[in-house]
């Protein structure tokens, strides 16, 4: 949707294809299925301006000289790997379409030898694939689209595509000339997404491993990861400790990729992901555990207060989210569970109905006798809120499971300030 949007507001037309005749219909109205900042202001400019149109119809994209592959490649049911039905079912749908001479252009986080198999079968009707992973935070989607910090292109072959590498430089004219423009073969290109989110998952489970070392030795991990980001080759951005990523990306994709590597033979290379994966779903657990101790063990009957259901601050996406899964472990171990979230209650509500929803904040922390910070949402780390809150809750017990809240301004109104790697 981003990428549409954003190639119309550039100056191409555009037209997006999806077999869902809802999201079709709520977007040819301009209206976003999903909270993205930025969003809803590009799909009113692209379809008021002509530019842009949303169809169900495949043959619509016969006249289009480029054509993005940007279909979802979620975690197999019960497995670790990518599944590519949808990929290579929306492929077999385009190749009727395809005319000589145009270009096929992979967006999707696929496992490396995708694009060299889907390539028999695009140069098969005359046309040349091209992969072009996309690199898009949530919540930052259209600024990452417009203003992207490097472009990479795979190619199995950089002199034949020469034309067509230079036609989809072309397409991006509008991004700052500056911004790397990298040419490589299809196998790095693929490689590029989950490389990048391997690394950044390890790095955010390398400090939450000290985290846990911070707990036993009474160290502050938060202070650690200040020290450390002082260093230029580690830097502090993803030194962030707490209860863990989640979302529609990070976790699948890192398992994606140490299921492909294990195909390959090179299991040994990737065994640290899956610890990686390991220390990320224990932090949710330590998080619950945080709450029962703060509780004497008395969770069952008590009414706790979950800020946060989006797995991250400006998205209302609820995959794999950290706050849903502790929202979920305490109620099963008996807890009266209230979660709020300024943008997923709905999401949340339909994918989690046994828990508890409260769209207002301040009716949602009336009576709690805990509160888990478990998204950081700009207005939950207000130093406000530590006094607004005082006064609506039955205990004053707080969980920061991003490590982010005003320590002073919440132990100032009398709170117990539970952090997470912190004395």
């Amino acid at each position: 949707m981003v990428h549409a949007a954003a190639m119309a507001s550039i100056g191409h037309h555009v037209v997006a294809v999806d077999i869902s005749v809802d999201k079709v219909a709520s977007l040819s109205a301009g209206i976003a299925p999903i909270f993205e900042p930025g969003l809803d202001e590009l799909l009113a400019e692209g379809l008021s301006a002509g530019r842009l149109r949303f169809v169900t119809d495949m043959k619509a994209v016969e006249p289009c000289d480029i054509h993005f592959l940007a279909v979802g490649t979620p975690q197999k049911t019960a497995e670790m790997s990518a599944d590519l039905n949808y990929l290579h079912e929306a492929v077999r749908e385009l190749l009727p379409h395809l005319r000589e001479g145009t270009l096929v252009v992979g967006k999707s986080t696929v496992p490396v030898g995708t694009a060299k198999d889907l390539e028999l079968h695009i140069n098969g009707r005359g046309a040349t694939l091209l992969w072009n992973p996309e690199f898009l935070r949530e919540g930052w989607a259209v600024s990452d689209t417009l203003n992207p910090d490097r472009i990479v292109v795979g190619t199995s072959d950089p002199v034949k595509a020469k034309s067509h590498i230079k036609k989809l430089r072309s397409l991006y004219s509008s991004v700052p000339p500056q911004t790397p423009f990298l040419v490589t073969n299809f196998a790095t290109a693929e490689l590029v997404k989950g490389a990048a989110n391997a690394f950044l998952a390890t790095k955010i489970s390398f400090i939450n491993a000290m985290a846990e070392i911070a707990d036993a030795s009474g160290a502050d991990v938060t202070e650690l990861a200040d020290a450390l980001g002082h260093d230029n080759r580690i830097g502090r951005r993803f030194l962030g400790a707490g209860i863990g990523f989640g979302g529609g990306c990070l976790p699948k994709d890192i398992r994606a990729f140490a299921a492909r590597a294990e195909e390959l033979g090179k299991e040994d290379a990737v065994r640290f992901l899956h610890e990686v994966d390991a220390i990320n779903l224990r932090r949710r657990e330590k998080a619950v555990a945080l709450i029962d101790a703060a509780l004497q063990g008395e969770v069952s009957g008590r009414r706790i207060t979950i800020l946060g259901a989006a797995f991250k601050p400006g998205s209302d996406d609820i995959r794999d989210s950290p706050a849903l899964h502790a929202a979920l472990r305490l109620h099963e171990l008996g807890a009266q569970v209230v979660v709020t979230d300024p943008k997923a209650v709905a999401n949340a509500r339909l994918a989690k109905p046994q828990l508890t929803y409260e769209q207002d904040l301040r009716r949602a922390l009336n009576g709690a006798d805990a509160i888990l910070l478990a998204t950081e949402w700009a207005e939950y780390r207000e130093p406000e809120l530590a006094q607004t809150a005082a006064n609506l809750v039955h205990q004053k017990i707080v969980v920061d499971g991003r490590n982010c809240l005003n320590v002073e301004a919440w132990r100032d109104q009398g709170w117990r300030y539970i952090g997470m790697g912190r004395p």
